[in-house]
């Protein structure tokens, strides 16, 4: 094992390089899909709703099919999770892949309220709801299995590539749709894009993920670090107890910092441009597909500078810049309102990586944090039951708007997710130099194996603590 670690830290081998691939190809289908519904569904949404239906309530009905997805991530996270760290990586992966690429392809065969009333809607609710049990589960496998390939030396810069899946298939999805409906009218009821034209990302995403289903079979190994250590019999169990439980709430807390202030640049930011700045949906679709394409660069330097300087560094200094410099631009935009296309891309692009750049080292750094035995389980639920506080976002907007104008609703939020960003970072330990191969070859039933090298590097924990990780 000594002998495979030292190869793997000397030169990427072939089983590495596919997990890797395999890793970033998930994730960018993962948010392929999960995009499909907001930006996609977009212009067609009538098709599935009552014509009478008023405009506020057509809305809640395409914020359900969103929010259906992103509730079904964390169940997706706990079962899958369980698995991944009882009977593997691999398997698991080709299981919950299999899974939403049937599931996005039956979404592109819907009928309409035309043909089925609401039961159309109910329907895609229902599978958009199973397609994020799914979802959640592909990266929660797969995620882990390439971070368990990568040498410890440039983990930063390989969980950063996987990561930069998000943005560029966020561009990806929105080009594509302005093509299609330059070609594919959209508008009522009978036009060609609402009764057909939107069913044809949805089937390039079903092929997407069924071709990665046959590279995993084909190609992808079994972690040797899981391999090592055997798998779990009880890994949920394992994960809430002990020194797992105080790292699980950890990073339970930089995840909600990291997951709101992801909304302000995503979910809110898109809003504010159309109705603040008058942005047409061809003008804000460039801006924001630019914006993306940058952020898969800020993702890399993330995972490069992160490696060289420290995780938790990196995170600290982030939320400092992010509360600050990331405030102050927002504030900027909104109070200024320019009108030149060109100074809306440069502040819209500033402001998307200020705010979202430090996601290129999540993947990275919340593998760092949990022991082989319940490492995907950790990640998956660490990562992804943190989105739920966060996605009440409109709800605490409506708040604020109560004694703010709305328009500056996001600079709080965007504050407090800096400040829970912090407040995790400060909370954590270091976690470059951790080592996954000691970790393996450790008993798993043992509280906190493997955590040797986290332990010394750690700045913020206590020192019976620190005996604690060392035991």
């Amino acid at each position: 094992m000594a002998a495979t670690a030292e190869r793997q830290q000397e030169t990427l081998g072939p089983h590495a390089k596919s997990a890797i691939r395999g890793a970033w190809l998930g994730f960018f289908v993962d948010m392929f899909d999960i995009y499909l519904p907001i930006v996609v569904l977009a212009p067609a949404l009538i098709y599935f709703v009552s014509p009478d239906l008023s405009p506020a309530a057509t809305a809640i009905v395409g914020g359900s099919i969103f929010a259906a997805t992103l509730i079904g991530r964390p169940i997706g996270a706990l079962i899958f999770g369980h698995y991944a760290d009882k009977i593997g990586r691999r398997r698991t992966t080709i299981i919950s892949v299999t899974g939403f690429a049937v599931g996005t392809g039956l979404m592109a065969f819907l009928p309409g309220y035309q043909q089925w009333g609401i039961a159309a809607v109910v329907l895609f609710i229902l599978l958009r709801f199973i397609d994020g049990i799914f979802l959640g589960g592909e990266y929660t496998a797969a995620s882990p299995l390439a971070m368990e390939y990568s040498p410890k030396e440039k983990r930063g810069f390989y969980g950063a590539l996987i990561m930069t899946g998000y943005p560029l298939a966020y561009a990806t999805i929105s080009v594509l749709t302005l093509i299609l409906l330059q070609f594919i009218p959209a508008g009522d009821l009978n036009s060609p894009y609402v009764q057909w034209g939107w069913r044809i990302p949805f089937v390039l995403g079903s092929l997407m993920a069924f071709g990665l289903v046959f590279y995993y079979v084909r190609s992808v190994h079994e972690s040797e670090a899981f391999e090592e250590s055997g798998g779990t019999e009880s890994p949920l169990k394992e994960l809430f107890s002990g020194q797992n439980l105080w790292s699980f709430l950890q990073v339970f807390v930089l995840m909600g910092g990291f997951w709101l202030t992801l909304y302000t640049a995503s979910a809110m930011l898109p809003g504010l441009l159309t109705s603040e700045l008058g942005l047409s949906g061809t003008r804000l679709t460039i801006t924001l597909s630019i914006a993306f394409l940058v952020l898969a660069g800020g993702y890399m330097a993330a995972g490069v500078i992160s490696q060289k300087v420290g995780r938790r560094p990196y995170l600290i200094a982030n939320a400092i810049v992010m509360a600050t410099v990331g405030t102050f631009l927002y504030y900027l935009l909104v109070r200024s309102a320019p009108t030149n296309l060109l100074v809306i891309i440069l502040l819209v692009t500033a402001i998307v990586v200020v705010v979202t750049a430090p996601w290129g080292l999540t993947t990275t750094y919340i593998n760092e944090r949990f022991q082989t035995g319940v490492r995907a389980s950790g990640f998956g639920l660490g990562y992804s039951l943190a989105v739920i506080p966060p996605a009440f976002y409109a709800f605490y907007q409506a708040g604020l708007a109560s004694f703010m104008p709305f328009k500056y609703t996001p600079l709080p939020l965007l504050l407090i997710g800096a400040l829970l960003m912090l407040v995790g970072a400060v909370w954590g330990p270091e976690t470059r130099d951790v080592d996954f191969q000691k970790d393996a070859s450790t008993s798993p039933d043992a509280e906190t194996p493997g955590t040797d090298d986290l332990a010394r590097n750690s700045r913020s924990v206590s020192g019976s603590r620190r005996n604690t990780d060392g035991s």
